[in-house]
This record gives C-alpha cells, sequence and structure tokens, in this order.
C-alpha cells in the first residue's frame, strides 16, 4: 500500500483509487488542500456520494426462504458478539469462517417493541471468502435507528445441503457518541531500525486514515529518526506536540495550522522530555526525563525490558520556552505524569530503587534486577497561580500489592483513575501481566476491568473527552502485534466487552505487521499540515529551552 493510498483508506477498492483524483480535487493524496477537505467531505453530501462508491459488493434482495438452524458455532473476525458501540462507528464489517460454505447472507435488525411490525434491518452478503462489507449508509441509518437500543445479527452460510443460520448474536448501540478522530503511531515491533514509522489519525466514522507526520518510507541512514509521544491538549487539536529522537532531534509543538521545534536540555536534566502531558487550560507540559537502557531477554516469556537508570519530572512553558524540573531525586524513579482535567493535581508513578543495589551500581546491577522494580502511584497538588506543587501523596500502593502500576489517566469527570498493573517494571507494553486497573477517587477503591483485559498486555489506555469511552493497545490477537480495542464505560462505572477498531477489510488487523503504539481520542482533526511538519523537522533547528533553577 502506498502512502498516497494510505492517507484516504486502509482498503480501497481499484475504482475508489480511480475516483478518488476527481472528487478530492487533486492526485488523492495528503496535500493540505485534501487533508483540510476530508473532515467535511465525509460529512456532508459528498461524504454519501463517497460511500456509495465504497458499498457492498455482494449485496442480497433477500433472505433465504428456507434454511437450517445450526448448532455450529459462529467463527467471527473481528468477534463483535455482545459488544457495545457507539452511534457514531463505521461498519463493523468482519468475515466468517466455513469451510463448507461458498456464500454467507448478514441481517442486522434494530430490536424494536412489539407494536412495530417491521422493525429497521439491514442485509449484506459476502462470497466465498465470508468477508462482510456493509454498506455505509445503511449503516448509518440502522445506528441511528439502534441508538440507545440493541442489534440483532444472523448469519447464514449457504453450504452443499442448503442454507443454514448460525445462532443470532447481538450488538449494544449506545447513546453516547466517541470523539471522531484517533492518532496512534504505527511502528514495527522490532528494535533495529527507526524505519517506516510514523504519526497517523482515523476518522472513527469511516475508514479514512491521514498521516500526520512519517518518518521515511524507506530506511535512509541521513535522515532516520524515531517518532514518539504525540500528546495533545484536553481532546483538542490546537495545541499538540511529538518528539523526534537522533537525527533532526528535538519536540515538535503545534499551536493552530502553525508548528516549531525546540530543544529541552540543560546539564540539570538527565534528557529530552519524554511521556508529555498537557495542562487542561494553561500552555504548560509536564514531561519526564529519563536515562533508558534496554534490556532483552534470551529465554523468556517477555520479550524486552526497558528500564529506568534515573528519571525525573519537568515542566515546560510551551510559550515562554521555559522548562523547570519538578522533582530531581536520586532514590526513585519518577516517571508517567498526567493532570487532573481540572489542572489542580499532577499524578505520576514513581519506584524506589531496588534496596540490593550495591551503593557503587552500574546499568547492569540494575537490569538483573529488573523484576525487583515497582512503580506506585503518587499525585501532587498545583497552584495554576502560583505555579507551585504542594507535597506528594501516595494514590496506589502497588508495591504492597507484589505489583507495578504505569500510565495513569484521569477521566474527564474526576472521578476515576485508569492505570496499568503488571508484575514488575513500567514497559507494560510488552507485559503479558499488565491488565488494565480503575480507581475511583471518591471511595478510593481499585479493581481490575475483568471485562476489558485480556490474557496478553493490555496498556496505553486513554478516554474520550465525554468518559463513556476507553481506548487501549492490546496483544490479545497473536502475542506479537499490538491493536487498538475500545470499551464502553459505562454512568455506574462498569466497562463493557472490548472491540477491535473497525477496518474496511477486516482481515486487514491480522495482515498489517506494525503495532498501534499510545491511541489517544480527539474532537477534531490535527489542524496543522503534513507538509508543514515535513519542514520543520526536516529543515529547522530546535531552539533551546530556557532552564530554570526550582528550588525543588
Amino acid at each position: 500500500m502506498n502512502c498516497r493510498n494510505n492517507e484516504i483508506s486502509n482498503n480501497p477498492s481499484t475504482t475508489t483509487r480511480q475516483l478518488l483524483p476527481s472528487l478530492m480535487g487533486g492526485d488523492g493524496g495528503g496535500s493540505p488542500t485534501t487533508r483540510q477537505l476530508l473532515p467535511s467531505l465525509t460529512g456532508g453530501v459528498w461524504g454519501w456520494v463517497f460511500f456509495f462508491l465504497l458499498s457492498c459488493t455482494h449485496k442480497p434482495s433477500s433472505l433465504p426462504t428456507s434454511f437450517a438452524e445450526t448448532a455450529d458455532s459462529l467463527v467471527i473476525y473481528p468477534d463483535y458478539r455482545d459488544v457495545t458501540v457507539p452511534p457514531n462507528i463505521a461498519p463493523l464489517n468482519f468475515m466468517v469462517t466455513d469451510a463448507e460454505a461458498t456464500e454467507f447472507i448478514a441481517e442486522l435488525q434494530v430490536a424494536a417493541p412489539p407494536t412495530v411490525a417491521e422493525p429497521p434491518a439491514l442485509l449484506c452478503g459476502a462470497a466465498r471468502d465470508g468477508k462482510f462489507d456493509i454498506d455505509s449508509a445503511e449503516w448509518r441509518r440502522i445506528l441511528s435507528d439502534a441508538k440507545g437500543r440493541t442489534l440483532a445479527v444472523a448469519v447464514y452460510a449457504h453450504r452443499s445441503a442448503g442454507w443454514v443460520r448460525y445462532q443470532p448474536f447481538t450488538v449494544q448501540v449506545a447513546e453516547e457518541d466517541i470523539d471522531p478522530f484517533l492518532s496512534y503511531r504505527l511502528i514495527e515491533p522490532g528494535y533495529e531500525l527507526y524505519r517506516q514509522l510514523g504519526l497517523y489519525q482515523r476518522d472513527l466514522t469511516n475508514f479514512h486514515e491521514a498521516v500526520i507526520y512519517e518518518n521515511n518510507r524507506t530506511f535512509d541512514d541521513e535522515h532516520n529518526h524515531c517518532v514518539n509521544c504525540h500528546s495533545y491538549q484536553a481532546y483538542d487539536t490546537q495545541r499538540m506536540l511529538f518528539h523526534v529522537r537522533a537525527q533532526h532531534g528535538g519536540t515538535v509543538i503545534t499551536h493552530g495550522t502553525e508548528a516549531h521545534k525546540v530543544a529541552i536540555r540543560h546539564d540539570s536534566i538527565l534528557s529530552a522530555g519524554v511521556y508529555p502531558s498537557w495542562h487542561p487550560t494553561l500552555p504548560l507540559i509536564a514531561f519526564s526525563t529519563n536515562k533508558t537502557g534496554q534490556v532483552f531477554h534470551m529465554q523468556h516469556a517477555e520479550k524486552i525490558e526497558v528500564l529506568d537508570e534515573a528519571s525525573d519530572l519537568l515542566l515546560y512553558d510551551a510559550e515562554k520556552n521555559t522548562v523547570q524540573n519538578i522533582l530531581r531525586t536520586d532514590g526513585e524513579l519518577e516517571t508517567f505524569p498526567c493532570w487532573t482535567p481540572d489542572g489542580t493535581r499532577l499524578y505520576y508513578c514513581s519506584a524506589a530503587m531496588p534496596a540490593s543495589l550495591p551503593e557503587e551500581h552500574t546499568a547492569g546491577d540494575l537490569a538483573v534486577r529488573y523484576d525487583s522494580l515497582l512503580y506506585n502511584i503518587y499525585s501532587m497538588p498545583f497552584d495554576p497561580a502560583t505555579r507551585r506543587f504542594g507535597e506528594p501523596r501516595l494514590e496506589v500502593d502497588a508495591a504492597a500489592m507484589g505489583k507495578s502500576a504505569s500510565v495513569p489517566r484521569v477521566s474527564p469527570g474526576g472521578r476515576y483513575l485508569l492505570f496499568t498493573l503488571g508484575d514488575y517494571g513500567q514497559f507494560h507494553i510488552w507485559h503479558k501481566s499488565a491488565d488494565l486497573w480503575l480507581l475511583d477517587l471518591l471511595d478510593l477503591t481499585a479493581k481490575p476491568l475483568n471485562q476489558v483485559n485480556s490474557p496478553d498486555a493490555d496498556s496505553y489506555h486513554g478516554w474520550s473527552s465525554n468518559g463513556r469511552w476507553i481506548v487501549f493497545a492490546s496483544r490479545r490477537d497473536d502475542g506479537n502485534f499490538s491493536r487498538v480495542y475500545i470499551s464502553y464505560f459505562d454512568r455506574d462505572g462498569r466497562a463493557r466487552r472490548a472491540f477491535l477498531l473497525p477496518q474496511r477489510d477486516p482481515e486487514y488487523n491480522i495482515l498489517l505487521l506494525k503495532s498501534y503504539n499510545v491511541p489517544e481520542l480527539t474532537k477534531s482533526a490535527v489542524r496543522v499540515t503534513t507538509e508543514e511538519l515535513n519542514h520543520v523537522v526536516l529543515h529547522t533547528e530546535a531552539e533551546t529551552a530556557s532552564y530554570i533553577f526550582s528550588g525543588r
């Protein structure tokens, strides 16, 4: 798949590729004009024309008049059975595995009161490959009818002896929308090169994927660099940032459609800032600064450990280009800062150095004690007027449980703290023990989100702006590649069964040889163009931030 098509759709048909230049008013690529038109194209009259061109090509005229009920288990991918979805989500295209069948039909019907003679329904067909490509216009119509209600889904398969029907399943449609845009990094799971990785943004109401920034399509040593840590202020793309490492290094910060590159470095800082968190209202960013090393396992269920030999917390002013230490300690490893929605408290993770470490220790001494690093969650009060922090307070004593916590995220309403809990360390994206946990900040009770968690790594989670949806990265599909999963979070503080990010081709999630990393929801599309970001990264020098000495 080339870059041009990737910016428009995950798997556009040949017809779509031919029509895109005329529809988009250019070559179909990621020009500023195209990027600006995408949101309006998908939300108005032209959007319906576009979807019509991509509609289901194997559409049946009616259901089978004669069929047998089968007790065979329905094998579908992705498994969308008994999930709760937003009323503005893209079609839940899926594929059925049935070696005996040559044709399939699916009926989606809205559960309706007995007084409704013919509740709304949608029919879609699939050929021998079992792939259902649901008509987008019809999908939007039936989701609108099903809002706050249930969809019953019946799948029929045509075998040599005739038609059979599987046991129907249901999909609950929530009342609340999900934020329409999802940003993520796509990265190869290996750690050899920085090649071919980038930041992308998906419109969740359809299958459009746009490039925010890519490093290079092929390996190029001169321009080779890493891209990571994208972050937005208060679910809005007016202010965002991401980091560039190695060649062309710096932190790229945007304000509206403009961007510039800064360097956060000083003798009093361990390294450049990472794991950013924007203050919800002020032009302030909390970072951690980490002296990090990687350890690869030779014989272990896990593949890699990322260890911090040292880490502190920083506060950066994006308007004044100044930086200062929030916490600077020798015996504690502070990381993963996160502001509360009102901006009056900062949560973070911290681990004490293992007691068994020699007084004069090396990175190797710490590496062999990787499973002794247990991170707790703390918080500090913050006064926005004086920009001063208060004393730390322990919030989650994970070490007392023999566990380690990472990535605290406070819900938009301020009541819940979502975090990952694993057996040790903080690089939970590779830890099979990593599960999502929820702390109720009213009664201080913590519990695992059992409806969401899997036997493999579940991590890098985030909230929707209305607090009703959780997105996270999970390796549950194959143990190697992380994929985006979405879960409904109801008003009683309960999470529902998670579902896989829908794709035009349901097999796309299996064939994509890259991992989704740090999914972040936003209410709007990224405003700065890819061309502007390319210019800033490749052709401008980073402006060094001024360091402010603080008393802490």
